[in-house]
């Protein structure tokens, strides 16, 4: 997934500021012959391209119509979706109690014959809706199209996507499958625990820290780093660390366990990727550790609260 954020703060719905607790995730279509991402993402970002009748939908309009992302070409005529909301505001997507429920996103349609953009556009959309599955607990039967809320009583009467897909052989059936395909293969009902070198760190080790930051996100000072320790207890990938090897120091803090490694044994070696400009997580768990829905290894690896990332930043990268 080529994800991208540009939130819609000029829109009077972000201005609105209504959450939700998402039930589930709305495909919708964009209805116009238009592929290019910036007829409703703005202003450009330099990925985008410039809207040269300033039409997109990040500012005051007329309508009330907005959605949590879209899916398009980008000016290079690459696919990428751009966040527009966040996940957990109310979208005007669907006309119907659907907004009090629904992640919504649009893709944006073409002349509806060209089967590789279908194919460039579906993808990426089972890609993002893995990532919101995973995000909140979702599967795929909690993935509905515009014209399956209209029938469920929670939308107005659209078509999308179903006027599009089975042009070219794909329907709703077929995304949720291959949705549920994905899940099942690659993301794991609880985050991966790293395996540690000389075997999994338990309570009693003597053991080394490898990161830089306690499990809240504080520094390790120089000092503690370089010293060994007992561990307490453990629990899932939180740890604590008590006295130290002479038992001159007890501290009783939480570290990470994919920070530790068993005294006396290498250190853990990573990789680190510096940030540049249009890098996601995703992207980068798929280039490094082949498959985007990984991403949440690099942000426990690295303590990040959020799936932000800027240019410069340095994000260490499990070998």
């Amino acid at each position: 997934m080529n994800l991208h954020k540009l939130i819609f703060t000029n829109n009077a719905c972000y201005k609105a500021g209504r959450r939700i607790t998402p039930k589930g995730i709305m495909v919708h279509s964009t209805g116009a012959n238009n592929p290019w991402l910036k007829r409703y993402v703005g202003p450009d970002d330099g990925l985008l391209g410039k809207n040269q009748y300033n039409n997109h939908w990040n500012q005051p309009m007329d309508r009330e119509v907005c959605v949590h992302a879209f899916i398009g070409k980008l000016a290079d005529g690459t696919v990428a979706t751009y966040q527009t909301l966040p996940w957990d505001y109310r979208g005007w997507h669907c006309a119907g109690s659907g907004n009090d429920t629904h992640i919504s996103f649009e893709i944006c349609e073409d002349g509806l014959t060209d089967a590789a953009y279908l194919d460039k556009v579906y993808n990426e959309a089972v890609d993002l809706c893995v990532y919101l599955c995973e995000l909140y607990g979702l599967t795929e039967q909690d993935i509905i199209c515009h014209c399956e809320g209209h029938d469920l009583g929670i939308a107005s009467n659209h078509a999308d996507v179903l006027h599009w897909w089975p042009k070219h052989g794909k329907n709703m059936d077929t995304f949720r499958a291959t949705v549920k395909d994905k899940l099942g293969g690659s993301v794991p009902d609880k985050p991966v625990e790293p395996e540690q070198p000389g075997g999994k760190i338990k309570a009693g080790d003597l053991v080394t820290i490898t990161g830089t930051k306690y499990y809240g996100g504080q520094t390790i000072p120089a000092w503690v780093r370089k010293q060994k320790w007992y561990v307490y207890e453990v629990s899932g990938d939180r740890a604590v660390i008590n006295k130290n090897e002479s038992g001159t120091n007890a501290i009783m803090s939480p570290v990470r366990v994919s920070d530790l490694a068993p005294a006396g044994s290498a250190a853990v070696t990573y990789r680190v990727h510096t940030v540049v400009k249009g890098d996601t997580l995703w992207g980068i768990a798929e280039k490094y550790l082949g498959s985007g829905v990984r991403y949440k290894e690099i942000k426990t690896l690295n303590g990040l609260d959020s799936d932000t990332i800027y240019s410069g930043q340095k994000l260490k990268i499990s070998n």
